[in-house]
């Protein structure tokens, strides 16, 4: 049973958000029954962010006292301080304290040292457990990594497609980093009609129909794949309902095991913030 490995993504509860989906924004109350059944699914960590739209506060008028929560902060300005914006996200999600909190640009961490003191302050002072970092590229892991910037906890995307992170997830383990990913489906991609993608995708039309072909329950075993690694603590998925959740969870503990698969991706594909705008 790997579905203890999940965590819950929660960027649709405040944003329209991933290029499969067909519903819009999670309402309020299906948020709480997502959460409810997260609960007694032994799911145990939240992702959230302060750039998801009002997701933080839709969070907040639940009960998230059974949750570790993860949050997020964007670049500060002279307003949007990082200690304003972490009060507000405590504010917002109507908690106490944080598991772990994340620069969602870390690249600008690199030319202001000094947010990283700031949420090293934060953590002293028994406000949030665990700090790091949200990545897109390898390179600004490494340009982190350089500069002595160790996270306790990292999330980076990962998926059938994607392994650009694994040998620094690796390095990361076994200095204690926690490790939680993102994408395991691509924000949807891999359930995609092929013949639908527009032509950016040609590259990966190809894999993307075998891997199709390969299995009926598509999401379980994409979700299997990624679970199964040892180095991984937590891969954080998004639902737009419970019955979503409810599938995922059924389908990873009723799977197949993917063939590997050799083609590598160009990375401008593994971006969606590259991808054309529907």
């Amino acid at each position: 049973m790997l579905s203890h490995k999940l965590g819950l993504g929660t960027v649709q509860f405040g944003l329209k958000y991933g290029i499969s989906n067909t519903s819009g924004q999670t309402t309020a109350p299906e948020v709480s029954r997502i959460l409810q059944y997260a609960a007694t699914q032994g799911i145990t960590v939240i992702d959230t962010a302060s750039a998801y739209g009002n997701a933080e506060a839709v969070l907040g008028e639940n009960d998230l006292s059974s949750f570790s929560v993860v949050s997020k902060f964007i670049t500060p300005d002279s307003v949007n301080t990082i200690e304003a914006q972490f009060y507000h996200t405590l504010q917002q999600l109507q908690v106490k304290s944080l598991y772990g909190y994340l620069a969602h640009r870390p690249a600008e961490i690199l030319k202001e040292p000094s947010q990283w003191k700031k949420i090293k302050d934060l953590q002293q002072k028994g406000l949030l457990q665990k700090i790091g970092f949200s990545l897109n590229t390898t390179d600004e892991l490494d340009a982190l990594l350089q500069k002595q910037f160790i996270p306790e906890l990292i999330q980076v995307p990962y998926n059938y497609l994607d392994n650009r992170f694994e040998n620094q997830m690796l390095t990361l383990k076994e200095k204690g980093c926690e490790i939680h990913t993102r994408s395991a489906f691509l924000q949807g991609l891999f359930f995609k009609e092929v013949q639908t993608l527009p032509a950016f995708f040609d590259v990966v039309r190809p894999v993307l129909k075998n891997v199709q072909a390969q299995t009926q329950n598509l999401s379980g075993a994409l979700l299997q794949f990624v679970c199964s690694k040892p180095f991984i603590d937590k891969v954080i998925i998004g639902v737009e309902t419970q019955q979503q959740l409810m599938d995922n969870i059924a389908g990873l503990n009723n799977t197949v095991e993917l063939e590997p698969s050799t083609i590598k991706i160009p990375e401008a594909v593994l971006m969606p913030s590259n991808w054309p705008q529907a």
